[in-house]
């Protein structure tokens, strides 16, 4: 255990998803470490459990009207609410960053380290997306957006700068610190629990996907690939602002299902025929959860996929995003169905398992005290 006062800051805690499961785990590396974020609505117990029943510390935000379902419109005060927080009592700060959290407040005498899930996708490469998405396609709508995303990429680049070392999720999330940031990062993949899960080898006669239904997800084009294989069944778990739409889009052999519990969602995992993935995703932590049961993936051939799925041997990897792109993945992958070794898929989901990550995280955090002599 590392012996020093460490301060863990996340953006927000809503679900249980990748970057909260990596919070999780940061917490129980530093034992007595204590957490801040923006808003916390997570009813769950392992977070609790992680601060010791100690306070959550939260923003202003937390209080707002509506704050509960639709804190996100108060988007543009999140990076000022936490730069609010006063850390000055530790030696240590870590921020779980996937938008705001590494722009916290440090001094000279503190050591930031930045576990960075990926450089803020709304106002770098996926502007245009969250621009459509939010229905400020337009010429006139999008200049005010336009304006304060341009504004917020030079805060987000000159608080980069502050922080001391910065750790990616992937060579992919890598490549993109550098490139917005002009800052190194080193790699140290996200943790699974792979002991959690269990490996089926008997698969059943189902297709399987668990996302959030947002626009970058691209969990439409998958929809649209079963519609042109009516004799294939698809269960898809999630919720989000385009559930709806989906669901309206699809044919009978599609079946929508909520969130699940770990249980359900990992029984659903490793039963499945194969995992589907048609995002860019900076890393895509469903993907190696689904390799730990040893399941094939069916993924777009960008971003964490390409770190994750062995083409060929434990998954199919797609060129386009396009319904006809994975109605040939699937068809590739039927046809070469039994060459598929549960067992050899699940041996390479443990280049990502949890005692990496902790020893790997605790390395390098105390690399850098000691570089620092905090």
């Amino acid at each position: 255990m590392i012996n020093k006062k460490i301060a863990v800051v996340h953006e927000w805690l809503e679900i249980l998803g990748g970057s909260e499961k990596v919070t999780l785990s940061l917490l129980n590396i530093y034992k007595t470490a204590k957490l801040y974020c923006v808003v916390n609505f997570l009813n769950d117990k392992s977070i609790s459990n992680a601060v010791n029943g100690e306070e959550i510390k939260t923003t202003f935000i937390q209080n707002l009207p509506f704050a509960r379902r639709k804190f996100r419109l108060y988007f543009p005060f999140i990076y000022f609410a936490i730069r609010r927080f006063d850390l000055k009592e530790f030696d240590v700060v870590v921020s779980s960053s996937h938008a705001f959290a590494h722009s916290v407040k440090t001094n000279k005498n503190q050591l930031h380290i930045c576990y960075c899930h990926t450089p803020m996708r709304y106002v770098w490469d996926l502007q245009k997306l969250y621009f459509q998405e939010n229905g400020w396609g337009s010429v006139f709508t999008s200049i005010i957006p336009a304006l304060f995303a341009k504004f917020l990429r030079r805060l987000d680049y000159k608080t980069a700068q502050t922080v001391d070392y910065f750790v990616a999720n992937s060579k992919n999330t890598q490549s993109r610190i550098i490139n917005n940031y002009n800052k190194d990062a080193v790699v140290i993949y996200p943790p699974i629990d792979i002991h959690k899960f269990q490996v089926e080898v008997n698969k059943k006669d189902f297709y399987f996907i668990s996302s959030r239904m947002v626009c970058y997800k691209k969990v439409d084009i998958i929809v649209e690939a079963f519609a042109k294989m009516p004799d294939k069944k698809l269960i898809i778990s999630g919720e989000g602002k385009y559930k709806k739409e989906l669901m309206e889009m699809a044919t009978p052999n599609v079946t929508f299902i909520p969130f699940q519990p770990f249980e359900q969602y990992s029984e659903y995992m490793r039963n499945a025929k194969a995992f589907m993935f048609a995002a860019n995703e900076d890393f895509g932590i469903t993907m190696a959860e689904a390799q730990a049961c040893g399941t094939p993936v069916i993924a777009y051939a960008e971003g964490g996929a390409l770190e994750i799925v062995v083409d060929g041997e434990t998954g199919i990897l797609f060129k386009e995003q396009t319904a006809d792109s994975i109605v040939d993945a699937v068809t590739k992958f039927e046809q070469m169905e039994t060459a598929f070794s549960a067992d050899k898929i699940r041996q390479n989901s443990e280049r990502f398992s949890q005692e990496r990550f902790d020893k790997e995280m605790m390395e390098f955090t105390q690399k850098y005290i000691n570089e620092k002599g905090i």
